[in-house]
């Protein structure tokens, strides 16, 4: 399986920006997609934002015309660009790849806290 790597969580105020990204490692099997979730303390994980390998992104409403993810042109790293975050915002924030034959992986996690 592929090893997924992220960083770029931490602490901001409300209104302000992070960029995190999974860096995925090398693996025998392609890649098809790449996605962000997010859970927050006694609540499901919810998907966030997704990729495909061609660039095709879906966002959850409530994300929508604030963040942003993308792919590079590997295809290894995803990085999820949040502005105008909100206390609302605060989870740990996971990244999931989707392999061929149905193999996926998670990252281990990072925080994010929007908070004043």
């Amino acid at each position: 399986q592929v090893q997924l790597v992220e960083s770029g969580g931490g602490l901001v105020q409300p209104g302000g920006s992070l960029r995190l990204s999974c860096a995925a490692s090398r693996s025998p099997l392609s890649i098809n997609a790449m996605a962000w979730y997010r859970q927050a303390p006694g609540k499901e994980r919810d998907l966030v934002a997704s990729v495909t390998s061609r660039g095709n992104t879906n966002y959850a409403d409530s994300v929508k015309g604030r963040f942003t993810i993308s792919i590079d042109n590997a295809k290894t790293t995803v990085y999820l660009q949040m502005n105008s975050l909100k206390p609302e915002d605060t989870s740990v924030y996971y990244c999931k790849a989707f392999m061929t034959g149905g193999i996926e992986s998670w990252g281990q996690g990072t925080q994010v806290t929007v908070s004043s």
